[in-house]
């Protein structure tokens, strides 16, 4: 059974991040889901499961193993894989974007795309905008010197001018 993925669901991924969570979901898959069967087996072996804190821990354990497995599946499902962009200009997803609000000089960078890019390299320190967010969809496609209005969520318009917008390198 195939499901239709809303546009407004894409995960936007390069390549490389969807090897690395297709990487990660195979792993939990077989041998983590194997060893912690094998650690919940062994402690149910040791008896009285009512006071037993290694057989609660790993059902615990198992229990979080599966939500990521479950989590990754829908986010691998969901994927729209594409390279990063090469040249900067444009904005795009895999973008980091750099933007000013309207009557203000300070400037935010940002992340055109997706959190689970991030969530590869823990290092890395940037607030993330999906391309479907009001934000997202305004300035996409527009270029440094452009601007571009948006509905913000406390309904007023918000309108922000693109500073730079360069290929996100991590």
């Amino acid at each position: 059974m195939t499901q239709k993925v809303d546009e407004d669901s894409v995960v936007w991924l390069t390549q490389d991040g969807y090897d690395q969570l297709k990487s990660e979901l195979e792993h939990l898959k077989g041998p983590a889901r194997a060893e912690i069967t094998q650690r919940i087996s062994d402690a149910r072996d040791e008896g009285d499961l009512k006071e037993n804190g290694g057989y609660h821990a790993a059902k615990d354990e198992q229990g979080k193993m599966e939500a990521r497995i479950r989590q990754l599946e829908d986010m691998l499902r969901r994927a729209r894989v594409g390279e990063t962009p090469k040249a900067g200009g444009k904005v795009e997803p895999g973008m980091k974007v750099s933007i000013k609000f309207a009557g203000d000089d300070d400037v935010e960078t940002f992340l055109l795309g997706s959190r689970e890019l991030l969530a590869l390299d823990a290092s890395v320190d940037i607030d993330v905008y999906s391309p479907q967010s009001p934000l997202g969809s305004a300035i996409l496609g527009k270029k440094k010197g452009d601007k571009a209005t948006y509905a913000a969520p406390n309904g007023k318009d918000v309108t922000v001018e693109i500073v730079a917008a360069v290929p996100f390198t991590g």
